[in-house]
């Protein structure tokens, strides 16, 4: 790493600490911190020439978030976040761009042509939230309703998941399904290059279509000399 580099992230932590220490209490500062550092690695998501730094960059937005996340006493939505998207998903990705010939030079031609339309679906998006949580801003001293003594978080999602939203579960579930029984069809088309077994076949085998019994005469062994 070159000086520039270091001395970006020597300015990232200051301005990381600065917020920190200038939050109105130790859980805001915590909350901003990790805030900052979900919106930076967002950026540098989309930003990054190299496809795996892309995807190490999602990683830590993954971190960042399940930290927010534990912050706002979803334990069980935080400890989901990491174990499936930053355990399974990205790891998966990861190998899958690290095993891939990528053409770095012909994926990122065209780049800055779709910048105007990408502005003005980001404006867009950024319009909607403001709409959608304008009034949890502009509410005070709405902090987060204390949970009863005794009660377990994880326990009363599930108890909503198998109750109220029993419905939407299951539908979710079968969509998932349909995609992994249609990701098994796409990848057993047949192919040239490839060779297949069918089952069926295979059961209706018989030991004469496998086994030949050949008799052949003996013959005397030569004589030495």
């Amino acid at each position: 790493m070159n000086f520039k580099g270091l001395l970006l992230i020597a300015a990232a932590l200051a301005v990381l600490l600065g917020i920190a220490l200038f939050a109105p209490d130790f859980k805001s500062g915590i909350f901003y911190v990790f805030a900052a550092v979900l919106v930076v690695s967002g950026m540098m998501v989309i930003t990054a020439r190299n496809p795996v730094y892309s995807a190490l960059y999602l990683v830590l937005a993954f971190f960042s978030a399940a930290a927010i996340w534990m912050l706002l006493k979803a334990e069980f939505l935080s400890i989901m976040l990491v174990l499936v998207y930053v355990g399974a998903v990205m790891v998966l990705f990861l190998f899958v761009v690290m095993m891939l010939d990528i053409n770095l030079a012909k994926l990122s031609e065209g780049f800055w042509g779709y910048m105007p339309i990408a502005l003005i679906v980001g404006v867009v998006i950024v319009i909607e939230m403001s709409l959608v949580l304008v009034k949890t801003f502009i509410v005070h001293d709405a902090g987060m309703p204390e949970l009863a003594a005794g009660t377990n978080n994880t326990r009363e999602l599930g108890k909503l998941i198998f109750t109220d939203y029993v419905f939407a579960f299951e539908v979710a579930a079968m969509v998932l399904l349909v995609a992994v029984i249609a990701a098994v069809a796409l990848t057993l088309r047949k192919r040239k290059d490839t060779k297949g077994q069918i089952p069926s076949q295979q059961v209706q085998v018989k030991r004469s279509d496998r086994v030949r019994m050949v008799s052949m005469p003996s013959e005397k062994r030569p004589e030495k000399n």
